[in-house]
């Protein structure tokens, strides 16, 4: 079993930065792919960043391309997600997930993901 618990949340004007984290607890991190997915009200949960178990490979939705990066310690079982010039339209709940092994071709997709954190709130303003 394994716990993921993001933080770093919270309300930003446009054009600013903001930094999720999410611990996650257990031994065996490494052996997990991490992603960062958010949903808006009234949309389908979607895509935003993953970062691979092994090679670390990072992926990322073409809307955060070249604003957002993925990261991860795995000494301190917390991957990140630096989110550079915000916008409007990036305002949702931020989910961290960890998928066992999962492979390239299945990082953007959520039923890959075995685990969930409860999600946290960023809000850009305009």
């Amino acid at each position: 079993q394994v716990q993921l618990v993001e933080s770093g949340g919270g309300l930003v004007q446009a054009g600013g930065s903001l930094r999720l984290s999410c611990t996650a607890s257990g031994r065996t991190f490494s052996s997990y792919a991490m992603g960062w997915f958010r949903q808006a009200p009234g949309k389908e949960r979607e895509f935003v960043a993953a970062i691979g178990w092994s090679s670390g490979s990072t992926y990322y939705a073409d809307s955060v391309k070249g604003r957002f990066t993925i990261s991860r310690d795995n000494a301190k079982n917390t991957v990140y997600l630096q989110m550079n010039s915000l916008k409007p339209e990036d305002t949702a709940v931020y989910y961290c997930a960890a998928g066992y092994r999962t492979t390239a071709q299945f990082m953007g997709v959520p039923r890959a993901y075995n685990y969930w954190g409860q999600g946290t709130q960023v809000t850009v303003s305009s």
